[in-house]
Formats: structure tokens, sequence, C-alpha cells
């Protein structure tokens, strides 16, 4: 078996199926509305006409994420998306640990379940340093 196949590749997909999960619980509750959705919303600083159009984008960067093909492009915009939220929540003083474990999840999720990562960011365990 190769890099991202066997127990390590199942691990994978199991972290990034539950990051994945929780991205769009996030996404399911803004569409859902609701008044927590809007006070979210307004202690961070940004509109109610936000709400919709984040909840889609969330999705639309799941969705491309999940899709073995363009997974790394889905890591890509959801590190981005991650970014946003570190930088929102920080500018007005929430602590920002989570988003930071959820961009953390969403790479090591694919590093595992994939093996052109893993070709591309090897790691190596116990080689001498080279001279």
């Amino acid at each position: 078996m190769g890099p991202g196949r066997g127990r390590i590749g199942w691990l994978g997909r199991v972290i990034s199926g539950l990051v994945s999960l929780l991205f769009l619980v996030s996404a399911l509750m803004k569409l859902h509305g609701g008044a927590e959705a809007k006070q979210g919303m307004a202690h961070l600083g940004l509109p109610e006409s936000l709400i919709v159009p984040l909840a889609i984008l969330e999705i639309s960067c799941v969705v491309v994420y999940l899709v073995p093909v363009t997974a790394v492009l889905g890591a890509i915009l959801l590190t981005g998306y991650v970014g946003g939220a570190i930088c929102t929540h920080w500018r007005v003083g929430d602590p920002v640990l989570i988003q930071i474990a959820l961009g953390i999840l969403v790479w090591l999720g694919l590093y595992l379940r994939e093996a052109r990562l893993q070709a591309l960011i090897p790691l190596r365990r116990g080689e001498p340093a080279a001279r």
C-alpha cells in the first residue's frame, strides 16, 4: 500500500469528514437564520445581508474540498475562509483557537488522505541531516 492508503488514509477521511461536517453545520445554521445568526453577525460588525452569501461560500468550499480531484483547491479555499474568520473574530476580541484548529485539521485530513500531498511534503523520521 502506498501513501494515503490503509489506516492513515482512513484517518484522513474521518478527519476531513468531521471538519466538513462542522463547516456544513455552520452554513446550515446561517441559512436557517434565526436570532442567533443575526446576533452573531451584529457582534462581529457584519451586516445581516452577508449571512446567506457566507453560507453559500462555506458550502461551496466544502464541496470543492470533498471532491478528490479538487481537494487541494478546496483546502486552500477553506484556509482563506478560516483566515477571514480568524481576522474577524480577532478584531472584536474573541478567541480564535477553534478557527486555528479547524484550519490545521483541514490540512491534516487532506495530508493523510492525499498521496500527492504526501509526495510533495514528505515527512521523514530518523534520517540524518544532510551535510
